[in-house]
């Protein structure tokens, strides 16, 4: 195939893609996105609480390996699913916590619990 005929082609199967995707319904954006999973079944994680913001619903862990996320060690801020889950722990607990990826790339804490 020469070069234009794979440009045309290209153009072609991208062309008959947008009729689909504008008959797509814009998301309400005051509506929350679900949490979907990156890869496989979340698994607890251990870390630390570090900090809590309540009025935000975010919450700062240290945290070890998330393999599901495929995400090193480190501390960052996560967002909640539900606002109280953040009743649940306070700074300084040690913690087992299920972190999921959104469709918008969020990573939002679905569970989380004081470690035993």
């Amino acid at each position: 195939m020469t070069d234009k005929t794979l440009l045309l082609l290209a153009l072609m199967l991208a062309g008959s893609t947008l009729p689909a995707l504008a008959q797509q319904k814009p998301d309400d954006p005051a509506k929350p996105r679900p949490a979907v999973a990156v890869a496989g079944a979340a698994e607890p994680t251990a870390g630390e609480v570090r900090k809590i913001d309540k009025q935000a619903r975010k919450i700062t862990i240290k945290h070890g390996e998330i393999k599901s996320l495929d995400m090193p060690p480190m501390t960052m801020v996560f967002q909640v699913k539900d606002a109280a889950l953040l009743e649940t722990v306070k700074v300084g607990d040690k913690v087992r916590f299920v972190v999921e990826k959104t469709d918008a790339g969020a990573f939002v804490i679905t569970d989380i619990k004081p470690s035993q």
